[in-house]
């Protein structure tokens, strides 16, 4: 890679503009972007961008909470699950505003991070007994209280100190040394298995039922290629003018959130008069226990569960997650740039993004998430598909969050989005952040066979070694139950 550091050490648009490759950066003329990094759209066009960036991670960020509920020895009916969903919700909007306005600076969402599930999951069933073999029903609340408390506290003290890991990679510049050998032809498998990676949740989430799923996927794909420029009417009220006529383009923009919507909403009725059978994946009154046991309003705060425990195997379990999410990071932060036209992330911005991304996890450890946080690819093929990268949407998203993080049953609600639609999102979002990945072989001597077997090899490696993972996360998930 161009050594980065003789340009303008600033994120503006314009200012450093190299290409991976070295060359003048050209992305902002190839892009049609309705609003760029540093624009500050209307606010309350900012409220629908940012609330379609949280209805598009919502789902993501709270899986990880409702898996770890069977081994956190938590029943349907506790409220105890209605709170970690609230807590992660607010965290990840705080985690969203510190990187968006102090860290990377780039529009990215910060949301929960799948690498911690495995070594959490591992933590739980070696240092505690299975929940199958606990007397639960004839446990008092208190008792039942300690009994999941003790295990999140565990996990808590684990994210905890792990994570210092990250802000010293961060802050120390570390990880600028590391950039010096981030080439082209790291960030294309890098940022591409980012996207690949995750094909088979999008398509076990979508067997519950398909034809919601494409109905999703097919509603955004007309509205967002066939339909974005189509102008609808609007009449307007002015009082010097009278009534007036104005157009907007909302398929423009907006359509992978018209698309949640509609098949939402066709969910919601076909539950009420329930043509939907019993246990469908597209029912909307799956999660009814979680939503009438939330409260309406829920201040998470550091601590909440009990002062967090520090175990030595479950700090190193979480370090092979921080490390993951390091080298993530890094392929969104190239991924994000390029799709929002901004110059390519210089290595002390890297840095502080990196820090600021440890500082998250400290704060989602300290507050009980039961999982750290990253930053959210799937987000960054939203703005490609929506063409609107301010930097301005990211941090009302951010703000979203936390309201509904406090409010505690508003974000309950949002969970009641069938995971079929939410597997229709997965397939929008992870197209585009693989295709941003490979647009980077235009930089790649692809007549080199050293380079084609990198490539080739990295891919199939990358693809590969996490098979064995989710075989053992089977094989614990099946061990709970």
């Amino acid at each position: 890679m161009t050594n980065v550091d003789n340009c303008e050490p600033k994120m503006e648009m314009g200012k450093c503009a190299k290409t991976p490759g070295g060359e003048p950066d050209s992305t902002r003329e190839m892009t049609d972007l309705i609003y760029g990094i540093e624009d500050d759209p209307p606010w309350y066009e900012c409220v629908i961008y940012g609330f379609q960036h949280y209805v598009a991670m919502i789902g993501g960020t709270i899986s990880g909470p409702i898996v770890l509920a069977s081994f956190l020895c938590l029943e349907e009916d506790n409220p105890g699950r209605g709170a970690l969903v609230s807590t992660i919700v607010f965290m990840s909007g705080v985690i969203t505003l510190l990187q968006s306005t102090f860290g990377i600076r780039l529009p990215i969402i910060q949301g929960g991070n799948f690498a911690y599930l495995v070594p959490t999951i591992v933590l739980l069933t070696t240092n505690h007994p299975a929940c199958a073999s606990l007397p639960l029903a004839n446990m008092t609340a208190l008792e039942k209280e300690e009994q999941w408390q003790m295990r999140i506290r565990d996990v808590q003290g684990a994210i905890t100190v792990s994570s210092v890991f990250q802000v010293v990679i961060g802050f120390t510049g570390m990880m600028g040394l590391l950039m010096r050998w981030i080439t082209p032809l790291t960030v294309v498998p890098t940022v591409t298995l980012v996207g690949l990676s995750l094909f088979d949740v999008a398509s076990r989430q979508a067997s519950g039922h398909w034809g919601v799923c494409l109905l999703t996927m097919g509603l955004s794909l007309v509205m967002s290629q066939h339909l974005r420029d189509v102008a609808i009417p609007i009449p307007v009220y002015r009082k010097d003018r009278g009534v007036s006529r104005t157009s907007c383009q909302p398929f423009k923009s907006l359509s992978l959130l018209i698309a949640v919507i509609i098949t939402w909403l066709m969910c919601v009725l076909l539950t009420a008069y329930d043509l939907l059978p019993e246990g469908s994946a597209a029912r909307t009154d799956i999660t009814g226990p979680l939503f009438r046991t939330t409260p309406w309003i829920r201040f998470p705060y550091p601590g909440q569960w009990g002062l967090p425990t520090v175990n030595l195997a479950g700090v190193v379990g979480m370090l092979a997650a921080v490390l993951s999410s390091i080298i993530e990071s890094v392929g969104d932060y190239y991924a994000c740039a390029r799709v929002v036209g901004a110059p390519v992330p210089p290595t002390h911005a890297i840095n502080r993004g990196i820090g600021v991304e440890g500082i998250g996890c400290m704060l989602a450890g300290l507050y009980g998430t039961s999982s750290g946080t990253t930053s959210y690819s799937g987000n960054i093929g939203i703005l490609s598909i929506t063409k609107v990268g301010s930097r301005r949407v990211i941090q009302y998203s951010g703000l979203i969050m936390i309201v509904c993080g406090v409010l505690a049953k508003m974000g309950a609600f949002f969970v009641t989005i069938p995971q079929p639609i939410i597997a229709g999102v997965f397939y929008i979002k992870f197209t585009m952040i693989t295709a941003v990945g490979l647009a980077s072989l235009q930089y790649v001597d692809l007549t080199s066979s050293r380079n084609l077997f990198v490539l080739g090899f990295s891919l199939f490696v990358g693809m590969s070694i996490p098979k064995e993972p989710m075989r053992s996360e089977a094989s614990l998930s099946g061990g709970a139950r």
